[in-house]
């Protein structure tokens, strides 16, 4: 079946990976139902292959509103592709963070992609299709003050690791994109966020994390310039897509380099390295 009479599903589409994810697969051929939070969002990326939908991944009824939506296709097309790339960053030293701040990064960045998934997979089922996850080098390493958004997506990797042992026997096809430093809007997003938590501090928690936490803020505050351009991270996930036989997993941007070196290093030799740069 040719990808024109396809479906493919972005969530997190508003910006970034999955705005270029979802503007490179239409540009392919499929017609995609791109996630977005809001109508302007949807207003500017809507196009000839591209459908915006309003789509909050921790919000069931409009995860079943999509369902719906591919069920009731007028064309019948099936749904070919999942890319499951909504997600946030909340950083914070462990000690400061509510475990509100905690529960909202895993609603986003894994229980609602399960959400997602688990409501879609028979529909995938039914055309062998790929599910994409993405998750992040944060996923193979967890940086100080990344603590909330690492073990999202430590959980997303095993997640993923799962369900594609799971329901590769129905045809399924599961990927794990994990990018290193990405250039898109998260980074100030993501630095606007630590200020605010950290005006809320106890004077005993300054005492303790400042400089750590003005460290973290100097590095997100770089990582949009140093960052690989979002429709090249696009173009990888994409390639996975549409690969005969993709891998399990994709390092991209500086995380191919970034990888190995973890995983060539032992627990002291991270500590005594983020040690360094930290402080």
């Amino acid at each position: 079946m040719a990808v024109h009479d396809q479906l493919a599903i972005v969530t997190g589409a508003s910006s970034g990976m999955g705005r270029e994810t979802a503007k490179l697969l239409a540009q392919r051929g499929w017609h995609v139902l791109a996630g977005v939070r809001k109508d302007a969002d949807g207003e500017s990326l809507a196009a000839d292959s591209i459908e915006p939908v309003i789509l909050d991944i921790t919000d069931q009824s409009q995860i079943d509103a999509v369902l719906a939506r591919v069920d009731e296709d007028p064309a019948g097309r099936p749904l070919s592709v999942l890319v499951n790339n909504a997600g946030i960053s909340l950083n914070a030293p462990i000690e400061t963070l509510s475990l509100a701040g905690w529960r909202q990064q895993f609603d986003v960045n894994l229980f609602g992609h399960v959400a997602m998934t688990r409501t879609l997979l028979p529909a995938l089922m039914a055309a062998q299709g790929r599910v994409v996850n993405v998750s992040s080098i944060g996923g193979l390493v967890a940086l100080p003050t990344y603590g909330p958004y690492a073990a999202s997506k430590f959980a997303m990797e095993a997640f993923s690791d799962v369900l594609r042992r799971e329901v590769g026997r129905f045809g399924v096809t599961v990927i794990v994109i994990e990018p290193g430093t990405i250039a898109t809007d998260i980074w100030d997003k993501q630095s606007a966020a630590m200020r605010e938590l950290s005006a809320a501090w106890t004077p005993d928690w300054h005492a303790r994390y400042d400089s750590l936490q003005e460290t973290a803020i100097t590095l997100a505050q770089g990582a949009s310039e140093r960052g690989l351009d979002a429709a090249d991270a696009a173009q990888v996930i994409v390639e996975a897509i549409t690969a005969q036989t993709p891998q399990t997993r994709y390092l991209v941007g500086d995380a191919v380099a970034m990888g190995p070196a973890v995983h060539d290093s032992s627990d002291r030799q991270l500590d005594e390295m983020f040690a360094g740069i930290f402080g």
